[in-house]
Formats: structure tokens, sequence, C-alpha cells
């Protein structure tokens, strides 16, 4: 009999030459269970996806409540569907006021492409500004606004008319001009190995936005639903964007994407022409009831609350001689090795040990921690103390 490993090298299409090739059978929350019986707890949520675990009981009992009732009808936008409006509402009750109209969609990248579209059509301007080791995601669109050359370099050309600066840097913030569109910016950059800017870096490029008449963009694709201690981690900043990108940790597991913006700057793709976004199976019910189930159970169970303690507890435990240093927003956190082969060791380890951890793909000298938000202090310990043991055993 040819077993599943032979047939996801053989059909499955590849993205590396060295997959992880953990055999999953069942994942409950903050573990997976491979088919051997061995145990992993899950350090990444499924890189920012599991916020609330591992098949939650709630999301899980909103998923088969909905499948009992309709999956797909129609295009996005055309009907009324109880599951999409309740998730539009529930989201726009976390934010601003202005931020008032939601668009869904299927995943992160999807987000970008649909916020660099609605910012040309809004603004009449074609330049978008990001960032250097910014991600944004894979798609055509997305991939030029990511901010690593290597890794755009293969699939040139991609869209003019992209303009670099550095995350954090004030003075490359006189870049974004009156022929800006928008700036595309991660609130925390995640691929780059969790860089926090400084709030009054975030302040500062607020009113260079509004100053010259270009749109804030903000990726929460990884920060949102409270990875970083507050819901939006714009929150923490003293700022708000005029489209916000949210994804990964908003479906409980199932996937699904938003951005969201003023109604007035929404409105434009109604018209010039009509249907100037279209999407199939964006907001599916489905999704969007696991969605609404994950945000509801982050507040009922005041995962919020727990974040920064959670956090600490991390940074207290992780303390070995080959960590070179910590940085986090809430459990958004990378611990920095001296290099990727020494990091690599120790990841590799961490696995056959029970953890699963990762590298970042613009900084894989640094280890990606970022747990479900319900992981107990009890998990963290658990965790930690294979993590560094992990380390011994790799670099004895």
């Amino acid at each position: 009999m040819v077993s599943l490993r032979q047939l996801f090298l053989q059909h499955q299409a590849q993205t590396s030459d060295f997959p992880l090739m953990i055999e999953v059978e069942k994942a409950e929350g903050i573990y997976m269970y491979g088919s051997d019986g061995h145990r992993y707890i899950d350090l990444i949520s499924g890189i920012g996806v599991s916020n609330v675990g591992h098949r939650h009981p709630k999301v899980l009992r909103a998923i088969h409540d909905q499948l009992d009732r309709y999956m797909h009808l129609m295009v996005y936008g055309e009907f009324v569907q109880g599951p999409q409006v309740q998730l539009a509402q529930a989201l726009c009750s976390t934010l601003p006021p202005r931020l008032n109209n939601v668009y869904l969609l299927n995943s992160g990248t999807e987000a970008v492409e649909g916020a660099m579209k609605l910012a040309k059509r809004y603004t009449g301007r074609t330049e978008f500004v990001s960032c250097r080791n910014a991600y944004h995601g894979s798609t055509q669109g997305a991939l030029s606004v990511n901010g690593s050359e290597n890794f755009k370099n293969a699939f040139r050309p991609l869209l003019p008319d992209v303009r670099i600066i550095s995350h954090g840097a004030i003075p490359d913030l006189e870049q974004i001009t009156s022929r800006t569109a928008a700036i595309i910016i991660e609130t925390v950059q995640g691929e780059a190995g969790v860089r926090v800017p400084e709030i009054s870096y975030m302040q500062q490029l607020r009113a260079r936005c509004t100053e010259v008449g270009a749109l804030l963009i903000l990726d929460e694709i990884q920060t949102g639903f409270g990875r970083t201690g507050s819901f939006w981690a714009f929150e923490q900043f003293g700022i708000e964007p005029d489209i916000l990108l949210c994804a990964k940790g908003m479906g409980g597991g199932m996937p699904i994407g938003a951005f969201v913006a003023p109604q007035e700057i929404m409105a434009v793709f109604k018209n010039d022409p009509i249907l100037g976004h279209l999407t199939t199976f964006g907001g599916h019910p489905v999704s969007c009831a696991a969605s609404l189930a994950t945000l509801q159970t982050i507040y009922e169970e005041n995962l919020l609350e727990s974040v920064v303690q959670k956090a600490a507890l991390f940074r207290e435990l992780l303390v070995h001689p080959r960590i070179k240093g910590i940085r986090n927003q809430g459990l958004m956190m990378a611990a920095e090795f001296e290099s990727f082969e020494v990091l690599k060791a120790v990841i590799d380890q961490a696995i056959r040990n029970g953890v699963l951890t990762d590298w970042f793909l613009f900084c894989d000298n640094s280890m990606r921690i970022a747990p479900p938000l319900t992981i107990t202090e009890e998990q963290i310990r658990e965790a930690c103390r294979i993590i560094l043991t992990s380390i011994d055993e790799a670099l004895a």
C-alpha cells in the first residue's frame, strides 16, 4: 500500500526540498498528534492561525450549526447572509467608529490585493510605499510590496511604482508624497523577526499620510485577534489606519481574510466599474461562523488579559547562553540565535522532543514563538523546558 508520505511527495506540490513531513492525525488545544502517537506542543499556532487553539469547542459548534443551515450560496455581496453580516458587525464593534465597512475574503494575501485596488481607485494615485523585510503575501500584487528582493527577483516583472523604505526610520517618511496612493505596513513586522516600532514613529507615520493625502494600510494579518495583547496591535500606538487587513487568527482554523475601511472609501468599488472587486468564495458562511465564534471566545474567555503575563513567563524561562536575546510584542516572539545552522539544529531537536517551533522568512537566525493564546502557565513551563533541553542536546 502506498503511504500518505509517498503520496505527499509524489502528488502534492512542494515549496522546499526539506518539508517537515510530520503526519498529523489529530489536533486539539495546543497539541498536535502524529500518526505514530507522538504528541507535539504547537508553539507557532499554525503560523499565527490557531489563536484560540486547535478545534476550540465553541468554534466547532459554530461550524456544525452553520453546516446544518447552508454552505456556499452565491458570489460575495449579492445575498444577505447571516454569518457574513454578523461577523462584519462584530469586527466593526472592535474598531474605531470610522472603520465601519468590511470586505470578506479567503486569505490574507487576498486582503492585501483588495486593499491595494481600493487605495488606487479611491486616491487616483499609483505609487505604493512598503518596508524592507516586509511580508504581505505571495500573489503578484502582494509580492510587489514585499520587502525582500531575494524573495521577489525570480518572479519579476511585478507591479511598477513601488517604493521601499525602512520600517521604523522616521527620515524615510519623507518618501511618502502626494504621488503615494498608500503605504502598506505591518504594525509589528512578522517575518522580519518581530520588529516593534517606536510609538513616535507610528504617530509620525499617521501624520505624514494625513499631510500628503496617502492612505495608511495597516497589515494586522499576524498581529490581529489578540496576538500582541490588545485585539488589534495598532491600539497600542495611539493611531488609526485608513484600511485594516486581517486574516490568519480570525478564522479559528478556517480560511478567511478581510480588509476594513470607512464606508465612503469602500463605496468606490460600486461604480466605474460596477463590481469593482469580486470574490466567489470570500466570506464563506462556514468560515464566517467560525470567525465570529473565535472573536467571541477571545472576549468571553478573557484571553487578552493574560497575554502580557504569559509572554513575560516565556522571557523569564528562556534563558540560555546560546539565546542572544528575545524580541516580542505580546505572544508574538522571536528568540535569536547566532546563525541559521544553530537554530535549525535546535528546531529539529525540539520537534523530536515534542515542541514545534519555526524560523522567520527574513530572519532565519531567530526562533518563532507564537503559541495559542489559550496556552497555560504549566504548558509554557513544559515547552520552555523542552526547548532548553533541545538546545543542549542539539549543540552538545
